[in-house]
């Protein structure tokens, strides 16, 4: 369909900035774009009718890293890394918090915990000292005074089995990603940004004047800067990036009422995350266990995972009881050997922000913030 003379001076005239991708990264940055250059004509674009990478496919965790996690990061990229990233993150919390009414993303400061098996290992034989060191150097940077505690009394409470520890969070929570993200949509749309669903990006070129981009729909559309917010699709425009796709499951049960769970919950250095939707369970992760099949951008479910989140279930937290699945899906994360997010300028035109490993809900608005610094 050839563009008629009102669209091409419309809908399809030149941008200042186009964006590609529309979850959180992407609308965020859109959203900072607009705030600091109100005149910048902005466009974000998509493959999807909505975003359907991670932003809205995601657990909706509100968090910033239990205790296991952030131990073996430390022990990854170092303590001072490791830090940047929990501040991020916690910062990231609190713009969307002064953003969006609590009431409209479905936010609760549920509390977060994360739980450790009855049987010690290796890993945990330094738990106590490493609850203490992190509070040391984690509270001065969040400022509170103590982050992580003890409550092994809440193991009854929930009624969870095999545990031997839990570790508890008070600044932790949870929200509603779809609601976020149309708000979030909603949001930009106000400030003037067209958004383009339904249009792949099949390559780009650079030049002096302007960054042109070639899409599966047979539209050339024009640029001054071009910023990439793709997240484990990145490659697919960016193949010289250190960012590999991740598929996240997840399943949901339907409501449980008996269920004592509440709050947001980490296993295994955060590679199992649960929690409850109301009287509902929702519980995703277990890559680990097929860290090579699950290194991929097809959005299916496999039956080893879905295997193994079940029996996390029963083993752990509904032993005993009967539960009813009634969804099941997943969502691709864009991860790397550290869990560093890649905001850069790539070349005078080109930018990026992208690899929030699995942490994009927290990252989304100071990574956004950060990068669009770095533009016009």
């Amino acid at each position: 369909m050839t563009p008629s003379l009102w669209e091409k001076e419309s809908f399809y005239s030149p941008s200042d900035i186009i964006i590609a991708g529309s979850g959180f990264v992407g609308l965020w940055s859109a959203y900072y774009l607009k705030k600091k250059h109100p005149h910048l004509a902005v466009t974000v674009i998509d493959r999807g009718i909505i975003p359907a990478g991670a932003s809205t496919r995601n657990a909706g965790f509100a968090c910033f890293g239990s205790v296991t996690e952030l131990i073996k990061d430390t022990a990854m990229m170092g303590e001072e890394r490791m830090l940047w990233l929990v501040e991020m993150r916690y910062k990231g919390l609190s713009k969307i918090r002064k953003v969006f009414r609590k009431k409209d993303i479905d936010y609760i400061n549920s509390g977060g915990y994360e739980i450790i098996p009855s049987f010690r290992d290796d890993r945990y034989n330094e738990l106590e000292w490493q609850v203490k060191w992190l509070n040391k150097i984690v509270s001065p940077v969040l400022g509170e005074r103590k982050i992580y505690r003890f409550a092994d009394e809440k193991i009854k409470d929930f009624e969870l089995a095999e545990v031997g520890h839990i570790i508890s969070n008070d600044l932790e929570g949870c929200l509603h990603p779809g609601k976020l993200c149309q708000l979030l949509l909603q949001l930009v749309q106000g400030m003037g940004v067209k958004v383009f669903t339904g249009v792949t990006i099949d390559r780009f070129e650079e030049n002096n004047d302007a960054v042109t981009l070639y899409t599966d729909s047979d539209l050339l559309l024009k640029t001054d800067q071009l910023l990439i917010c793709t997240n484990g699709f990145a490659r697919q425009l960016l193949p010289q990036l250190q960012v590999s796709p991740a598929r996240g499951q997840i399943l949901v049960t339907a409501p449980i009422p008996s269920l004592k769970l509440k709050g947001t919950f980490h296993f295994d250095e955060g590679f199992y995350y649960f929690r409850n939707i109301g009287k509902r369970l929702l519980i995703g992760g277990a890559r680990n266990i097929a860290i090579e099949n699950e290194t991929t951008t097809e959005m299916e479910i496999t039956d080893q995972i879905q295997t193994t989140l079940e029996q996390f279930v029963s083993r752990h937290i509904l032993p005993g009881k009967q539960f009813e699945i009634t969804d099941r899906w997943s969502g691709i994360m864009g991860v790397g050997s550290e869990k560093m997010p890649i905001i850069k300028k790539l070349s005078p035109k080109v930018f990026c922000a992208v690899k929030m490993s699995g942490m994009g809900v927290a990252l989304a608005p100071v990574a956004a913030d950060t990068v669009t610094d770095l533009m016009r």
